[in-house]
């Protein structure tokens, strides 16, 4: 068979998580409450930082922008499955999916970016306590943001230029719920060697650089806590980035998983599966470790409750 390219393909099949009938009702119903559970959870904490005078600080404010990047992380793949789960179609437009690719490395680097600027926040209030409000001030806070979203933007070039350029064959089936890049790489009909070492460099870089920064912050954190001499202390400085340590572990324990996962098993559909992890039950996560454990989050957020009721 000939290949055809990219702009001659007019949909490819996203075969899902199970093409068992009976089972579409459950997929349908246990998505549609985690979306909505993650949505109306980050819209929450945006809503809580924004209207909230005591969580005007730099913390906070990485957080709300943190919600956001989660909240479109999500809706970039779950509505769509949801509504092939509903008309009982596995079609997704090429336009859709060169859309879903580039707006999932989009919201996947921010994700990452913002994760390591909220690292660089944890290290300088914690090393260099005295000095905090006037090195994280509103002017760098802002100008970090606007790296972030710079950088992966760009992210989200480099991915649309790579998928712009690969040829399929017809009827591409993908074997996961959305277009997931390194899938749509394998399915070229092409050689696709030189977008598969693309692709690997693009996530060095933009995974590397950022994960590197996030390992050095908490090594010294570590190192500036093990200095305090009493243990309260120390487990108050500990505190102040507990649930930033554990959404770390969240976002990058989930994605080596899945990594791992599918370098062991050969079926792509177990894959697929272990793929919802950190693609939906994490962005679900996020909101309650920030909320359940931090004292002011949970009061921002019941006086934002009480002032809707």
């Amino acid at each position: 068979m000939e290949p055809q390219n990219l702009t001659s393909v007019s949909e490819f099949l996203l075969l899902g998580l199970s093409e068992d009938p009976r089972l579409q009702p459950f997929l349908f119903g246990m998505f549609l409450s985690m979306y909505l559970i993650t949505v109306s959870g980050n819209l929450f904490i945006i809503l809580a930082v924004s209207s909230d005078p005591h969580l005007h600080s730099p913390m906070y404010f990485f957080l709300s922008n943190l919600s956001l990047a989660d909240f479109g992380f999500i809706s970039t793949t779950v509505p769509k499955m949801l509504v092939n789960i509903q008309t009982q179609s596995k079609s997704i437009s090429y336009v859709g999916c060169l859309t879903q690719v580039s707006f999932f490395s989009l919201f996947a680097c921010l994700d990452n970016v913002l994760l390591t600027v909220m690292a660089y926040d944890r290290f300088v209030a914690i090393c260099h306590p005295l000095h905090y409000t006037v090195i994280m001030n509103p002017r760098l806070c802002g100008l970090l943001v606007l790296i972030s979203f710079f950088i992966s933007l760009l992210n989200f070039i480099l991915h649309c230029l790579m998928v712009s350029q690969l040829t399929f064959c017809t009827n591409v089936e993908i074997t996961n719920f959305f277009c997931d890049p390194p899938q749509l790489s394998n399915l070229a009909c092409s050689d696709n060697s030189t977008s598969t070492v693309f692709l690997y460099c693009i996530g060095a870089i933009f995974g590397g650089i950022p994960v590197s920064g996030i390992l050095f912050s908490y090594t010294r954190i570590v190192s500036s806590i093990l200095r305090i001499s009493s243990s309260g202390g120390k487990f108050k400085a500990f505190s102040t980035c507990g649930s930033h340590l554990l959404v770390v572990f969240l976002f990058y324990g989930t994605g080596v998983g899945v990594y791992f996962s599918s370098t062991v098993t050969s079926s792509a559909r177990k894959g697929a599966v272990a793929t919802v992890m950190y693609t939906v039950v994490t962005p679900m996560l996020n909101p309650f470790v920030y909320s359940l454990r931090n004292r002011d989050m949970k009061r921002a957020l019941w006086r934002l409750l009480g002032k809707a009721a």
